[in-house]
């Protein structure tokens, strides 16, 4: 993979935002963003175990979801506290998915202030990720395609960023917003997996209280360093191509793969891996032909 640093800035005003980057749809880090939040001391581990302590939670590992069971099926349920104990004492892959504020802790609202830099935010949906010093999620971009502006809190994260334009190069999986299940992005194997050399991406260390600015559809691998947070923003596609887009995303490409796994099981889920494969072979003949 072509890996670069991201543009990262430590203030920036709306109008150089929106301008540099939110109309050019590019990347930005901006660090410490988060510390402009009167409530900003809240944002912690220790905090979330007081107060959403009883509350059970579903949890998931680093493994390949079971084509035999829905995808969104939790491996593990266990009390917030617990969970929160748990990551904070030994190395866990444990990781807490979609956490919605508004639903599950609609208190802590009150704990941040939505940046103004442009981004007009679906309000409804803020939510939060968990992970313990081994979790990673798979790569994929987001369904919904918003633009999000996410912020990372407590342990360090590793993020990997790529347009998706390069998803020829990255073994995208028909009918979905995931690539191949084996890829380790993190000691990638190239033998295997040989168009990965052609992806053009960037990698991103964020740190307590940074945010990332991710464009709409942009693929995206996160790995928990240390044992953390995050909480994702989103915007809502802004133009009708894209909110076309997005509906297709939503509602028919979500819902026929669903249904094709259904019905196929571990066969839909074996050719769907194996049509990625091919497809990035193609673009790799392609590349090293021009």
């Amino acid at each position: 993979m072509i890996l670069s640093p991201i543009d990262t800035v430590t203030t920036i005003s709306k109008d150089e935002f929106v301008e540099k980057y939110y109309k050019a749809q590019k990347p930005v880090l901006i660090k410490g963003l988060a510390q402009q939040w009167e409530s900003y001391g809240k944002w912690t581990l220790d905090y979330m175990h007081d107060h959403v302590g009883e509350l059970e939670v579903g949890l998931y590992d680093n493994k390949p979801a079971d084509p035999n069971k829905a995808t969104d099926k939790p491996v593990k349920v266990m009390k917030f506290k617990d969970y929160i104990s748990l990551i904070k004492s030994q190395p866990s892959d444990l990781r807490i998915f979609f956490f919605i504020i508004t639903d599950k802790l609609p208190e802590l609202l009150k704990n941040f202030t939505y940046p103004d830099l442009g981004l007009k935010y679906f309000k409804r949906i803020p939510t939060l990720f968990f992970g313990g010093s081994e979790s990673r999620v798979l790569m994929h971009y987001d369904v919904d395609l918003s633009d999000l502006l996410h912020f990372q809190f407590e342990g360090k994260k590793r993020v990997l960023l790529f347009d998706n334009a390069q998803s020829p190069y990255l073994y995208q999986v028909p009918l979905s917003v995931h690539t191949v299940y084996d890829i380790d992005y993190e000691n990638p194997d190239y033998e295997k997996f040989p168009a990965l050399r052609y992806a053009k991406g960037y990698e991103i260390i964020m740190e307590h209280g940074d945010a990332l600015f991710m464009p709409s559809g942009y693929w995206h691998f996160n790995r928990y360093l240390e044992a953390g947070f995050s909480m994702s923003l989103r915007s809502l596609p802004n133009t009708a191509g894209k909110f076309l887009n997005m509906l297709n995303h939503v509602f028919v490409m979500r819902y026929s793969d669903k249904l094709m796994r259904k019905l196929f099981k571990a066969k839909w889920v074996n050719y769907k891996q194996k049509s990625a494969y091919r497809k990035s072979q193609r673009a790799l003949e392609n590349s090293q032909k021009a």
